[in-house]
């Protein structure tokens, strides 16, 4: 399936479609879309289309979902797998390695992947099926009636839609345009960071540790890794590039002896990416009309369990399934919605439940039990 390149034919007629935000969700709609033979354009709010030079986990239902997308042979031959989770307390002793299920047949669990070499899989993909990437665009308004969606763009231009998707995160603009009642993403309290590293030999699996600034080594290539490390940061604070390097490593002072020592090579103030991390699960609706919503548009999630891209992944390809499906775009929206909900809950209330237990505003999480059981959820069938 991950060598194949033309769309097949809907069940319903094709649809023009619209997808707002050009990151992992809305890219795979495209795909997804394009598989199921609609047209599709998308817009990007960067000109420049960047993103983060860190990583990302991907994990077992990731990669079913680029076997799904027929990307998986790209995506793989860029990343690097690997097939358990490894647990450690906080003074460096690990006390848990988990197997993660395997759901593609002879591939890896897991992968580390570069955010930069995920996107060019995806916008590659996206190109070579035939839809348009415009970067530096954004929807200005959005005028609907029960046949489509008017689009004025922000370059002057117009066009009509039959259907808009909004993929545009968790400060999305469409949120706020269609749905304004909805709810807003909220700060947790605790904030990550993330530095590249030369990836030392033996490292098979992603190695998370334990206590109140959580640590994670992921591998990326057979070269690299990544370290993310979540801290708490009481009235989210801004720091200056300048000396990002040096507050990083000063924040992992209390860490495991390994991790300390691999924090002295943190040394250039401009590769720390530093974020606050924000939560959100939209419980309403998550269309109006002839727009809807994915991803972190409605349910975005701390990264402690790894699924944030997941989620928005898994939500591009049930969209796609449902709005072929159906022959009224609404109705597909809704029976989407019913498929996504408690899954997307789940990750982002039990992701949130681990970052609340770091930083003493729950009880603690055991980290052991909590990604054994997102893997048991995970890898049932979308």
């Amino acid at each position: 399936m991950s060598g194949r390149t033309t769309p097949a034919a809907p069940l319903v007629p094709d649809l023009n479609v619209l997808v707002i935000g050009g990151g992992i969700g809305g890219l795979s709609a495209a795909i997804a879309l394009r598989r199921k033979g609609h047209r599709v354009t998308v817009i990007e709010r960067d000109p420049t289309w960047s993103v983060y030079g860190v990583g990302i986990i991907q994990q077992s239902n990731v990669v079913r979902a680029m076997d799904q997308l027929g990307v998986l042979d790209a995506f793989l031959d860029a990343a690097c797998g690997f097939d358990a989770v490894e647990i450690y307390i906080p003074d460096g002793s690990r006390v848990a390695r988990i197997p993660t299920p395997t759901l593609v047949e002879g591939k890896p669990a897991n992968v580390g992947i570069g955010r930069r070499a995920l996107q060019k899989v995806l916008g590659d993909s996206v190109r070579a099926l035939g839809a348009e990437i415009r970067p530096g665009v954004t929807a200005e308004t959005l005028d609907q009636d029960e046949t489509g969606v008017s689009v004025r763009f922000s370059d002057g231009g117009e066009a009509r839609y039959d259907v808009v998707i909004g993929a545009d995160g968790v400060y999305s603009q469409t949120r706020r345009m269609v749905l304004p009642e909805a709810e807003s993403p909220e700060f947790t309290g605790q904030s990550v960071w993330r530095y590249n590293f030369p990836r030392p030999e033996g490292l098979d699996a992603l190695h998370v540790y334990n206590g109140p600034t959580g640590v994670g080594l992921v591998p990326m290539s057979a070269e690299t890794m990544y370290m993310y490390a979540t801290t708490p940061e009481p009235g989210n604070p801004r720091y200056p590039v300048e000396g990002l390097a040096a507050t990083m490593r000063a924040k992992l002072g209390q860490t495991a002896p390994a991790i300390r020592a691999l924090a002295e090579a943190i040394t250039e103030d401009a590769e720390v990416v530093y974020r606050p991390l924000e939560g959100m699960m939209v419980h309403g609706p998550w269309h109006a009309g002839r727009v809807v919503l994915l991803g972190d548009a409605v349910h975005a999630t701390t990264p402690h369990l790894g699924q944030g891209a997941g989620m928005a992944i898994e939500d591009a390809i049930v969209l796609a399934e449902e709005l072929s499906a159906h022959a009224d775009p609404e109705a597909a929206f809704e029976a989407y919605r019913a498929r996504r909900y408690d899954r997307c809950r789940y990750i982002v209330e039990a992701s949130l439940a681990i970052c609340h237990g770091q930083i003493g505003k729950g009880p603690p999480v055991d980290n052991h039990k909590a990604t054994a059981e997102m893997f048991a959820v995970v890898s049932q069938p979308i």
